[in-house]
């Protein structure tokens, strides 16, 4: 498996700091938070896209994500969500990354209303992707959470360019083991977002195998299902100031999930 963070853990910082760490503490990835207040987002014009591509390929660092802020499953008319995403997987195909991050983003609405605005948004933007060469995630997070929340999306689209992003932490919040999380969303599975916290109650982040998620078990069900993806550290920082500084537990972190990578039970 190849190895991210993400620029949550640097908010606002240039790019090229975010490729220098990278490149420094052994990362082969980065995923990259798409929203205006960071150096990268779909405002960019050609040229800027061209640099950001530029200087991640002269470090050997893989751009592995566009971090989106789009809510596909979002109460409205289809048109400004689907205009969104397309936003979001132009910028994604001229950085050269394979991957858009979106949000279900539901809120309030009953669960089927939800998961078919979802649905049909992200079947609308399926075709656009494959031609950009990217596939769009919509990550276990808010309305959707657990995996099969995710799971009664992605199987109506049908989309080899539409998938899911497994955020561990909200999986867990959701109530579901990691191997009850593994199994819906492995047909559809993009890459795999890990982080550490306290508790359900206190979600600021800590150093990986400080706190509570079951990260161990979560690599285990990977490597036993015969996956061999991505996994990134989103350390959340810009939330919590008090958190430290990403670049004081990069190195210890990638040793972390190594470690766990070389533990872990392998398919038979």
């Amino acid at each position: 498996m190849k190895l991210a963070f993400s620029t949550l853990a640097l908010p606002g910082v240039p790019v090229g700091e975010a490729v220098r760490l990278a490149a420094e503490h052994g990362y082969d990835g980065v995923e990259l938070r798409a929203a205006p207040d960071e150096p990268v987002h779909p405002g960019l014009g050609p040229g800027e896209r061209a640099d950001v591509a530029a200087e991640f390929a002269a470090a050997g660092v893989e751009i592995l994500a566009v971090a989106g802020y789009a809510h596909a499953a979002a109460p409205g008319p289809d048109e400004p969500v689907i205009g969104e995403l397309g936003d979001l997987v132009r910028l994604a195909g001229d950085l050269k990354a394979p991957y858009v991050r979106v949000f279900p983003g539901g809120g309030e609405q009953p669960a089927e209303e939800a998961d078919a605005a979802a649905a049909r948004r992200l079947g609308a933007i399926a075709p656009f992707a494959a031609d950009a060469g990217v596939r769009v995630l919509l990550e276990t997070h808010d309305s959707h959470r657990r995996a099969r929340d995710v799971e009664r999306v992605l199987g109506p689209v049908g989309h080899r360019n539409v998938g899911a992003l497994w955020d561990v932490l909200h999986t867990w919040l959701g109530g579901e083991d990691p191997a009850a999380s593994f199994a819906p969303l492995s047909p559809h599975l993009g890459y795999v977002q890990v982080k550490d916290v306290a508790s359900a109650e206190d979600p600021a982040p800590l150093p990986l195998g400080a706190g509570v998620l079951p990260l161990g078990a979560c690599v285990g069900a990977l490597t036993r299902g015969g996956w061999d993806g991505w996994i990134s550290w989103e350390y959340e920082k810009r939330w919590y100031p008090q958190a430290a500084d990403f670049a004081q537990l990069a190195g210890a972190g990638r040793e972390y999930l190594r470690g766990l990578l070389a533990a872990a039970p392998r398919a038979t």
